[in-house]
């Protein structure tokens, strides 16, 4: 009987460099894939605190526009004038058209 020879798979050179280049790859994959999602994830938390941000402004912003229309109504006027003792004369206004 004759013992079978086995023969063994010798990687070249050439091959070793390629399979440390791919795994190199790999390798260099998964992080940027780590470190985009972190980015990613950091600037969504920026945006939504900007988007509180701009609903709070706005929120200031119509109060202070209801403010305004309050002060600047023909009533609150009126009494104003009421209380410094002035009258309110209808024959001195004049309506200008264009």
């Amino acid at each position: 009987m004759s013992r079978k020879r086995v023969k063994r798979v010798k990687i070249t050179k050439g091959e070793k460099l390629l399979y440390a280049c791919a795994i190199f790859a790999l390798c260099g994959t998964f992080l940027l894939k780590i470190f985009c999602s972190a980015s990613i994830g950091n600037l969504n938390i920026i945006v939504e605190k900007l988007k509180l941000d701009v609903s709070t402004q706005m929120k200031k912003n119509e109060s202070l526009t209801m403010q305004v229309n309050e002060l600047t109504s023909f009533d609150y006027v009126n009494n104003i004038v009421k209380d410094m003792g002035l009258a309110y004369n209808n024959d001195n206004i004049i309506i200008i058209d264009e």
